[in-house]
């Protein structure tokens, strides 16, 4: 698997000179004066990944009914004493709610859009370029570069290989682990080289069962020890296992998902994205008080899975875990040391995804903090040293990071997007489709339910929907031949007058906006009644019948499907169960290290895509991959495992 090491992502530092001059202004300089003078609020951050230069600036106006929506900063027009910028900073850095507003321009424009004094929550460009590296890392494979000496010291041809001068070695049969064995016809030297993938499973190679069984397990919520007592293995080797089928995925994914989606073109792809929260099982590492119960952390910590699927054919793209299990609070204390990161704003700081952005450090001559302050800021951050490894990530950072690998993996001339009310998933969305949002290839539709209804209550109201449209066919005298088609009549009737935006008359000028009048869809699904359908992009363009046709398709089912299948199939991620008191709840089942989380999740997400057909309409059981057009066949779990 590939490592942080092979730096498949290039981020550039700060220069060696501006870290010199931060080190010689953190003394002398106020910390409001330190964050100001290295403030990085608006200026992009650059990256090469894959031999490509890409630039990221995320703060910007996230309205798409905003004038300034996606647009940089830059000075808009002059007062008496200085220039009046596009957006300006509020809030407070300490409590960490900065926030940038937009100005008003002057005078108004005459068409287009207003500015509404719009407040977008400020983020790291720096941070969400880390994390764009850890997903990119944590979902790719190398190839062992290995280093061969196939000749003795005074050998005469110590220039050849067997790899291309194959007449010049004799082939010696190969090793107990299937190594080709070469050696010199010179000097005599014996060398293995390691096989290829297809060699080490077809050639003469005996199959390892246990980890097909191990994988059926896995994906059948089988517990961990129950696994093991099943199987006959230790818990270290069930974590090996574990780590090797993933890998195992991760390249079935390489060749089977990467390379297609490449080639293929989308006219127009909907997208589904929603969150799955567990909690995780919060311990302490070896020789750190098990049986104490002072100095505690919360023992349960929410945990967000993001999760991203195809509206129709049900395909999970991506399915990512807000949680960094590579970083240790020494990185941050080193981090801290060398950018100053406690004096900078959190919009500046490289670790501004994580739970703890900076290290503690004492006050200096001119900080405002309390020694009382900083000593309860630095117990909480050693408290947490003697926890598992590993930090949270804001899932903002995580779902724009998703987005953004998404818009690099599907090629895609429209998009749609159907969320829930998380405004840390619509933010995210728009800062990283700002362009796509801006010129209305990128459209934003919201799906909200009531989650506390029950199954008898749901299905109720998908019996009353039915007799609703029917009823308003008898009464308007329309006749269809099914149910869907009577509710494309009737949103067709509707939406003849209702809109998703309104039109606001400014001095003398007609602008739109976001009118927050969501629609009921008319089919009310059998699992959660009556939902509704808001839209918060300008569709203004659209005539009614292509409005109706979108909304037609809004549609959560995707995730959902996914999220249910994760908590039913994999033990770490099921709901917590009653205890026998009935007064609380039991995580007894969540994981204590969230990177086999994850694992397990992209795991099942492979079997999911290319192994788990379902039928439809059509009757016909097709895969999600199948469906999408990225596989001509069903494959089976031994397909992935054995490269078959």
């Amino acid at each position: 698997m590939a490592t942080l090491r092979d730096n498949l992502v290039d981020v550039p530092l700060p220069s060696v000179e501006e870290l010199e001059q931060r080190k010689s202004d953190y003394p002398q300089l106020a910390p409001m004066q330190f964050a100001k003078k290295y403030r990085r609020l608006y200026d992009p951050t650059s990256f090469v990944w894959k031999g490509k230069t890409f630039s990221i600036q995320l703060n910007t106006c996230t309205n798409p009914f905003c004038r300034w929506f996606g647009m940089p900063q830059t000075i808009i027009g002059k007062s008496t004493r200085k220039p009046i910028y596009r957006y300006r900073l509020k809030g407070n850095p300490k409590e960490k709610d900065q926030r940038i507003v937009c100005n008003a321009e002057e005078p108004l424009p005459r068409t287009g859009y207003l500015t509404w004094g719009c407040n977008s929550v400020t983020l790291s460009n720096w941070a969400a370029v880390e994390e764009i590296k850890r997903l990119v890392t944590q979902n790719s494979v190398q190839n062992i570069d290995e280093t061969y000496v196939f000749h003795r010291e005074a050998c005469l041809n110590a220039a050849l290989t067997p790899l291309k001068q194959p007449k010049s070695f004799y082939k010696r049969g190969t090793s107990s682990s299937n190594s080709q064995k070469w050696q010199c016809k010179t000097c005599l030297k014996l060398t293995n080289v390691l096989p290829d993938q297809r060699r080490s499973f077809n050639y003469h190679q005996q199959r390892n069962e246990v980890l097909y069984m191990f994988a059926k397990n896995l994906t059948a919520r089988t517990p961990v020890k129950r696994t093991c007592e099943i199987l006959e293995i230790g818990s270290s080797t069930y974590y090996a296992k574990l780590e090797l089928l993933y890998k195992r995925c991760l390249e079935f994914l390489e060749k089977h998902e990467a390379k297609p989606l490449q080639d293929k073109t989308f006219k127009r792809i909907w997208i589904n994205t929603d969150k799955i929260l567990y909690h995780l099982n919060n311990v302490r590492k070896k020789g750190h008080g098990k049986y104490r119960y002072d100095n505690l952390e919360d023992n349960l910590m929410q945990t967000h899975i993001v999760v991203s699927a195809d509206v129709h054919s049900h395909y999970v793209f991506a399915s990512d875990l807000a949680y960094d299990w590579d970083i240790s609070l020494t990185d941050i204390e080193r981090d801290t040391l060398l950018y100053k990161d406690d004096h900078l704003d959190e919009s500046s700081r490289k670790n501004a995804r994580l739970r703890f952005s900076f290290a503690p450090q004492p006050p200096t001559s001119l900080d405002l903090q309390t020694t009382e302050e900083y000593v309860n800021e630095f117990k909480t951050f050693e408290r947490r040293k003697a926890y598992i490894d590993g930090l949270h990530v804001n899932s903002t950072y995580t779902t724009f990071a998703q987005f953004w690998l998404l818009k690099q993996k599907i090629n895609a001339k429209e998009w749609r997007f159907v969320t829930d009310e998380d405004s840390s998933i619509s933010t995210a969305l728009y800062r990283a489709f700002q362009r796509e949002v801006r010129i209305g290839e990128a459209h934003h539709f919201l799906c909200k339910m009531d989650r506390t209804k029950t199954r008898a209550q749901a299905f109720r109201e998908f019996q009353e929907g039915k007799a609703d449209l029917q009823a308003w066919a008898l009464s308007s005298g329309v006749s269809a031949d099914t149910i869907s088609q009577l509710a494309y009549l009737y949103l067709k009737e509707k939406f003849e007058v209702h809109r998703f935006d309104e039109e606001i008359v400014v001095e003398g000028n007609l602008y739109r906006r976001w009118a927050k009048r969501s629609f009921p869809h008319p089919l009310p699904t059998r699992d959660k009644g009556w939902f509704t359908v808001d839209a918060l992009t300008d569709l203004s363009a659209y005539e009614p019948e292509q409005l109706v046709q979108m909304v037609l398709q809004v549609s959560d089912h995707a995730t959902n499907a996914f999220i249910q299948m994760a908590r039913r199939r994999l033990s770490i991620l099921e709901r917590p169960l009653v205890t026998t008191r009935g007064d609380g709840k039991s995580y007894i089942y969540a994981n204590f290290n969230p990177k086999y989380a994850q694992m397990a999740i992209t795991i099942l997400r492979t079997f999911y895509n290319f192994c788990m057909p379902y039928k439809t309409k059509d009757k016909v059981p097709l895969t999600p991959a199948q469906r999408l057009g990225i596989a001509g066949r069903k494959y089976e779990i031994k397909d992935i495992i054995y490269f078959s």
